[in-house]
């Protein structure tokens, strides 16, 4: 046996089961691991504390404790915090970064092997663009399975969680691969500008076809019938009861248990694919995370380029030509020398606006008067230099802006309550309405549309749900600059 630093090591990652606070550091890292096991990788702060606030030993668990609880569990490598600023709407929650917590790797083989030694039995990175692709043949193939024997449902839900299962870990762990190690240091190797080019091609390709493929899961699980689901959910179930386990022959199953877990696993696919309400779907995280993957080692691999002189600084040349110039001892040699240096074949065309003093063709360069170019330069880092100047106290100013703010909203207000019937706006019997308050409608039916309920809540705190019409039946709405044909929507204020 070879006494190495890995072996001679602390394990600080199982620290939380001797803690101080163990009684708390334990129970929140099962439920971490419970989730886990239901393919539900990624918690808010805020979803741990609603689960543990009603349970006992917890009366007087508070929304702080729970944060510092995860911090320290972070410190000793249990999770792992991403931020999450997508679905930040005050600045409140800006300050107070918002993050997700997932297990690390160690954590779940810990709580296995806690879980092992109190005699409870547990069920037993690169993107795969042809995962997504699987996963939605065997999605779209649900309703057709559902009908046959209990064989082919329980093959192709297993089937199902194994491909969601290892999209979702291969996913996370490429993700933490380029957020967790120094792209930096990483970058230094003389394979990285090759290597790039054929990374962020491979990463573009995966976009596209996750793209393609999610949006047809979407609909097929938008579209997927309430009673096909439990239908297919029940013979899982059946096919489950169905297997004899020798290992646990002594054990009384727990149906129900058994029948969430599985309702569980089926809701987080859905979740993963079409969203809540209150957060985006896992696939629209992926295409921004990927992106700005790209985005990162398209910068890095730019700045490593021209630490290298691969873009050479012109600064040099120019200091070189103008040494060689000022050697030259007449005119006709510094022609010359012109040609050579500024010749057709390094020939750079400047268009502008500026007057000549002749028309002729035949003038040449010496012959015309010379013209002023401000050239700035053309990198992201580049800001113009700015004129000191004093602070002027525009209190007077701002208090103007904010009365004419509030007269702006009030003056909506009341246009609004024009067209308001009985808590409704009919868009086909609205009279002639101004361009403002057209494109304020427009607006609402948009963002209304858009989300799953089809509610909304506008800026004065009421909430509308937009209510598609009938037959797809289309109106005119009239406004002071043009009329516009469009279906015949209604706008209930449901508070």
């Amino acid at each position: 046996m070879e006494i190495n630093e890995k072996l001679s090591k602390q394990i600080k990652e199982t620290s939380y089961l001797t803690a101080e606070n163990t009684k708390r550091y334990r129970p929140i890292l099962r439920f971490f691991y419970e989730e886990y096991e239901k393919i539900n990788y990624m918690l808010y702060k805020e979803d741990v504390w609603n689960f543990f606030k009603e349970k006992p030993n917890f009366e007087n668990y508070t929304i702080e404790m729970c944060e510092n609880d995860l911090t320290a569990l972070v410190n000793w490598g249990n999770l792992t915090a991403l931020q999450d600023t997508n679905n930040v709407s005050t600045v409140e929650e800006f300050k107070h970064r918002k993050f997700r917590y997932q297990l690390t790797e160690y954590a779940v083989e810990i709580e296995r092997l806690v879980i092992r030694l109190e005699n409870i039995h547990i069920e037993g990175g690169s993107l795969e663009p042809k995962l997504i692709e699987r996963i939605k043949e065997e999605i779209q193939s649900i309703e057709k399975i559902s009908l046959r024997d209990i064989s082919d449902v329980i093959s192709l839900w297993e089937n199902l969680n194994s491909d969601f299962k290892r999209l979702n870990h291969d996913y996370q762990d490429y993700i933490k691969t380029f957020y967790n190690v120094k792209l930096e240091e990483v970058a230094k190797s003389k394979q990285f500008i090759i290597y790039k080019n054929d990374l962020v091609k491979y990463l573009r390709e995966f976009i596209k076809l996750l793209q393609d493929n999610s949006y047809a899961i979407e609909e097929t699980l938008r579209k997927l019938d309430e009673n096909v689901e439990k239908r297919f959910l029940e013979k899982v179930f059946l096919g489950q009861k169905k297997r004899v386990r020798i290992d646990k022959l002594d054990e009384e199953n727990d149906d129900d248990e058994l029948k969430l877990r599985n309702k569980d696993k089926w809701e987080n696919i859905k979740k993963w694919f079409i969203g809540t309400n209150l957060r985006v779907s896992e696939v629209e995280k992926i295409n921004e995370k990927t992106t700005e993957i790209i985005r990162k080692i398209t910068r890095i691999a730019n700045q490593i380029a021209e630490a290298r002189g691969n873009v050479s600084s012109k600064k040099a040349e120019y200091k070189k030509i103008c040494e060689m110039f000022a050697k030259v001892e007449n005119m006709e040699e510094a022609h010359k020398l012109s040609s050579l240096v500024f010749g057709m074949a390094n020939t750079r065309h400047i268009k502008g606006n500026y007057a000549r003093e002749t028309d002729s063709i035949n003038s040449g360069l010496l012959d015309e008067v010379s013209n002023e170019y401000e050239v700035k330069p053309r990198i992201r880092e580049y800001k113009e230099k700015q004129s000191k100047v004093a602070i002027v106290d525009k209190k007077m100013e701002k208090e103007e802006q904010i009365k004419r703010y509030f007269e702006q909203l009030e003056e909506e207000k009341k246009e609004l309550e024009k067209y308001i019937k009985d808590g409704k706006i009919d868009i086909k019997e609205l009279p002639e309405i101004k361009s403002k308050f057209r494109k304020t409608l427009l607006k609402w039916i948009s963002k209304a549309g858009q989300m799953q309920n089809k509610e909304l809540v506008i800026e004065d705190g009421r909430k509308i749900k937009l209510i598609y019409p009938e037959e797809n039946e289309r109106c005119i709405l009239k406004c002071e600059d043009g009329d516009l044909e469009m279906p015949a929507f209604k706008l209930e204020f449901t508070a």
